[in-house]
């Protein structure tokens, strides 16, 4: 059984940070490309960031030198670290894990950027 399970979500003001954090079970996650997707209220589910097996990454540019996604295959865990929130990233996170054909998905972490 696949899990990949979000946290680190909550509350932030403007200009504040967030780490993020997805731990995966029931899969061999070294070999999986993993990604941190959002999706805001009525918009469709995009990407944020992606990490490949060899720690290749890959940005949205609305989040290029604000967030960084990382990986610790020890603990089967990806990263998300966001600064300098704005209102604009208040969205559902969603963390994925991709090999071949296979497609995984977490429930989410809501994040809100709010004074």
């Amino acid at each position: 059984q696949v899990q990949l399970v979000e946290s680190g979500g909550g509350l932030v003001q403007p200009g504040g940070s967030l780490r993020l954090s997805c731990a995966a079970s029931g899969i061999i996650f070294s070999i999986y490309r993993m990604g941190w997707y959002r999706q805001a209220p009525g918009n469709q589910r995009e990407l944020v960031a992606t990490i490949t097996s060899g720690g290749n990454t890959n940005y949205a540019d609305s989040v290029k030198d604000r967030f960084t996604i990382s990986r610790a295959n020890a603990k089967n865990t990806v990263y998300l670290q966001m600064n300098s929130l704005k209102p604009e990233d208040t969205a559902v996170y969603y963390c994925n894990a991709v090999l071949a054909q296979q497609d995984h998905w977490g429930q989410g972490t809501q994040v809100t950027v709010s004074s």
